[in-house]
């Protein structure tokens, strides 16, 4: 009984882990896919989300109050980055890119130390979501990471009706084709763009709010978060939300359980996986059409 409930304990730890990394994977996928961006400061948005958690939490004494003050806010962080800077940089070299992106990293690192600090920081689970479900007498499972599931999945769900459903997802998905196309049919691709952004850093930012309570909150957090996207978006399909699902599962089941099956060789299971799956299919799970 507790070996079934371990392991039930770590499909759903992997399952979790696999919906969180597809919030930040599926934006760096639209941005990286649609936009033509490489984004290395994707990573930065997931710290800065935490941060925002952890510091409006403080403020506010509400977690729910901290992620509905933060996700705005880290929406007009992308519309302003996006008008700043990003906009000059589509028609450039994708080393251009790189650099720049890069710069963002070690600016927002800097910022963060100047306006958060440097140590390590905790975020309490709400009151109502701060129990367990006992699976054994001995073992059980925090109702948070349930929580978190179940808000990842909404998320994808809002976002497959966004892209497939709606007009505004009909425009995003020509514009990822044809940027030309669309731009002779009168829409505005520049604020489409910066739309697009705008909601991968919220993306991002969400999933270091939501990870807060359970990673605590600390420097370079962005960091390993950003490599394995970049391993997600890859395997799954560059530009394909429904290939970032996936492929977020699988990294997350695979990591997981490995950590407990392999440990000594755990981190470079992932990295494994990719390589099978890029021998086999060099551009991904899916493919974007």
């Amino acid at each position: 009984m507790d070996l079934a409930a371990s392991l039930l304990i770590q499909l759903l730890n992997g399952v979790q882990y696999g919906l969180l990394l597809f919030l930040v994977a599926s934006g760096l996928t639209l941005i990286f896919g649609i936009m033509g961006i490489i984004n290395l400061a994707h990573g930065s948005f997931y710290m800065v989300g935490a941060y925002l958690a952890w510091s409006l939490a403080s403020a506010t004494g509400s977690l729910a109050a901290a992620i509905a003050i933060g996700i705005p806010l880290s929406i007009a962080l992308g519309l302003a980055l996006e008008w700043l800077l990003i906009r000059h940089f589509y028609q450039r070299d994708h080393l251009y890119q790189v650099l720049l992106t890069y710069g963002l990293i070690l600016v927002f690192e800097e910022l963060r130390s100047m306006i958060w600090g440097d140590d390590v920081q905790g975020v309490k689970v709400p009151e109502l979501f701060a129990h367990a479900i006992p699976l054994t007498d001995t073992l059980s499972y925090p109702v948070w990471r349930l929580v978190m599931s179940g808000a990842c999945l909404a998320v994808a769900a809002a976002m497959y009706l966004l892209i497939q459903r709606t007009r505004l997802g009909m425009t995003i998905r020509a514009g990822a084709h044809s940027r030309e196309l669309v731009e002779t049919l009168g829409i505005n691709v520049r604020l489409l763009f910066q739309l697009v952004f705008a909601l991968g850093v919220a993306l991002a930012a969400f999933a270091g709010m939501l990870a807060a309570p359970v990673s605590s909150v600390y420097p370079n957090m962005g960091g390993q978060v950003l490599i394995v996207c970049f391993v997600v978006v890859v395997i799954g399909g560059i530009g394909s939300i429904r290939g970032a699902l996936i492929a977020s599962l699988l990294v997350g089941l695979v990591d997981t359980f490995g950590q407990v099956f392999a440990p000594q060789v755990a981190g470079m299971l992932v990295y494994l996986l990719m390589a099978v799956v890029l021998i086999l299919r060099p551009e991904g799970l899916f493919r974007r059409a």
